[in-house]
């Protein structure tokens, strides 16, 4: 009996732990942000957004995040990266992406894809949550979770929340790479 109930609920945790916490992530998903503040790296799921994905660690690949600000960052919320001209308007030369949403949850660590007011407008642009806010959740795509380094982007210095978040004289990414590549 004991060995049932123990079966039962090792299969109920299996659908309650997210996919990338179930397994170690492969270095080939693992984007790595070598900021000026410390590392951070995060498990990329494809299983969430095979596109999104294939996005950032092309950009990564191209060295497009080196040098890349923080440029809007809320206390509480979250800290957002990836615009070229550190001003929240610009993106890649890439085309937009479409959206790839799913219910996973908008929890410390998740990181997801910045967009315009069109839900097919994802480009470059991402941000990391520093705590769980569920108004975004099916709403922006989830592409992958910090797995180490949130205490780099805790310190990650924040803007004025009268500002949306703007930042002067921000943190910067100095390199991003993906792990496989190193």
């Amino acid at each position: 009996m004991f060995l049932r109930i123990a079966a039962a609920a090792a299969l109920a945790l299996a659908f309650i732990v997210p996919a990338a916490a179930q397994s170690a992530p492969t270095p080939e998903n693992t984007l790595v942000l070598e900021t000026n503040k410390g590392t951070v790296e995060i498990a990329l799921r494809p299983d969430l957004a095979p596109n999104h994905v294939e996005r950032i660690k092309q950009l990564a690949r191209d060295g497009f995040y080196d040098g890349v600000v923080f440029h809007r960052v809320i206390d509480n919320f979250m800290a957002q990266t990836g615009d070229p001209t550190g001003t929240g308007t610009g993106g890649s030369d890439y085309p937009d992406l479409k959206a790839e949403f799913t219910p996973t949850p908008y929890e410390r660590g998740t990181v997801g894809m910045a967009r315009a007011q069109s839900p097919d407008s994802a480009n470059s642009q991402f941000f990391i949550m520093f705590n769980r806010v569920d108004s975004l959740d099916g709403k922006y795509t989830v592409f992958g979770e910090v797995i180490d380094g949130m205490d780099v982007v805790d310190s990650i210095k924040k803007g004025s929340r009268s500002a949306n978040g703007q930042v002067s004289d921000p943190d910067r990414i100095e390199s991003a790479y993906i792990a496989a590549d190193r």
